[in-house]
């Protein structure tokens, strides 16, 4: 899940909490089992030699309501939300300190484009070879909400799921008193810019302070325009409150991708956020909803008209 992950929740007997907890994990690992890119026997192992090929490859249910929310994303946001756009990180190295060469950007470029694949479930066809799929953007929120929903099958009524920084609550605590949530600070990474209280729902945050390069005094972060090759600017952090995580996570970070824009464009989605730009200016409609942020965007997973 690139990162650590906590699980926190409430039950009447401590053998309820054992089982919700063993299931929670089970899944978790079960769904990074099938979707991590650093596997070669899995799901998305099996996408992406169908795609080295250029050819086509069936998928099952599951997979097929993934590919479904990717390509709502892709068309909804422009070609921003990308899961072929994953290819770039052979021309980026976080950890070189320098810069790629435009030629090294230039020659993935062409492998990137959902409009380049054909998609009606169950087949998934290819019409470049070499391209790549990559379900980092959605893997980790789509995860949170799958432990949501079984530790709310399990009788679970109050839990905090976190993976990776994406947050997903079920329920206020016992006594009816939110969780606080605090988004850390782009640029003092020990201090909070908010902190929320939160009674049910999801919280994503999109930054430039998780993996970057900085040269000259200017950052490049690891979230990288699909369109361009190169990394997204204007934002440093942007955070989204949603009814699910995976629509959060992916609000945040086309809105990160957007830039300047990002902030407007969530606010006409009618959807809360905050958000820091790159010179520390803090914004967002925060302050003028509900503090318990119990009327929060509701959107089923999985469907076209997403956003």
């Amino acid at each position: 899940m690139g990162g650590d992950c906590s699980l926190f929740l409430y039950a009447s007997q401590e053998d309820i909490a054992e089982s919700a907890a063993e299931a929670a994990m089970t899944e978790v690992w079960r769904i990074e089992s099938a979707y991590s890119r650093y596997r070669v026997d899995n799901t998305l192992a099996e996408i992406n030699r169908a795609a080295l090929r250029g050819a086509s490859v069936e998928v099952n249910e599951e997979t097929a309501g993934l590919l479904d929310y990717a390509f709502a994303c892709y068309y909804k946001s422009n070609g921003l939300f990308d899961i072929s756009s994953g290819i770039l990180r052979k021309a980026w190295n976080f950890t070189s300190g320098c810069l790629p060469k435009q030629d090294e950007i230039d020659l993935q470029l062409p492998l990137i484009g959902l409009d380049k694949v054909f998609w009606q479930a169950p087949k998934l066809e290819f019409s470049v070879c070499g391209m790549e799929f990559d379900f980092g953007g959605i893997g980790k929120e789509y995860a949170a909400d799958r432990v949501a929903d079984i530790c709310q099958a399990m009788g679970i009524k109050s839990a905090l799921i976190e993976l990776g920084g994406d947050i997903r609550v079920l329920g206020p605590h016992p006594d009816g008193s939110p969780w606080q949530i605090g988004i850390r600070h782009p640029r003092n990474l020990e201090e909070s810019i908010r902190t929320l209280h939160v009674t049910s729902g999801a919280v994503a945050t999109s930054g430039d302070y998780e993996r970057y390069i900085e040269i000259d005094g200017k950052r490049y972060c690891h979230i990288l325009n699909p369109l361009t090759g190169w990394p997204a600017v204007g934002m440093s952090s942007v955070t989204v409150l949603a009814g699910q995580c995976l629509l959060a996570g992916s609000l945040a970070t086309i809105a990160m991708l957007k830039g300047a824009a990002g902030p407007t464009w969530l606010s006409q989605l009618g959807v809360t956020h905050c958000w820091m730009d790159d010179t520390q200016h803090l914004g967002g409609n925060l302050e003028t909803t509900s503090p318990h942020l119990t009327h929060i965007l509701q959107l089923p997973f999985g469907h076209r008209q997403l956003l």
